[in-house]
């Protein structure tokens, strides 16, 4: 499969990643749907701070219907968009 290629659970991750960061972070929809694999989010985007990202995994534990435990999270998983986004690709899959 090449990068254009993506399985529908990609997709699905993605866009529900690119909506919670727009909803929760606060952020245009433009801005956040130009963010690439290697966009740096926390500690790059003002928005991100430690209580945006309680805010996130708990709309994120909402929108997918899981519950996320401490040892499921690690601060490399907020680096970046890609980072994030397997992130969300590994919750979805459980």
């Amino acid at each position: 499969m090449n990068k254009v290629e993506k399985a529908p659970d990609e997709i699905i991750a993605e866009v529900t990643l690119r909506e919670l960061l727009s909803q929760v972070l606060g952020l245009a929809e433009s801005q956040v749907s130009g963010f690439a694999d290697s966009t740096a989010l926390f500690g790059s985007l003002p928005e991100f701070d430690s209580m945006a990202v309680a805010n996130f995994l708990t709309a994120l534990e909402e929108r997918l219907g899981v519950l996320i435990e401490d040892d499921d999270v690690d601060a490399e998983d907020f680096a970046s968009f890609g980072s994030l986004l397997a992130f969300v690709e590994r919750l979805q899959s459980r």
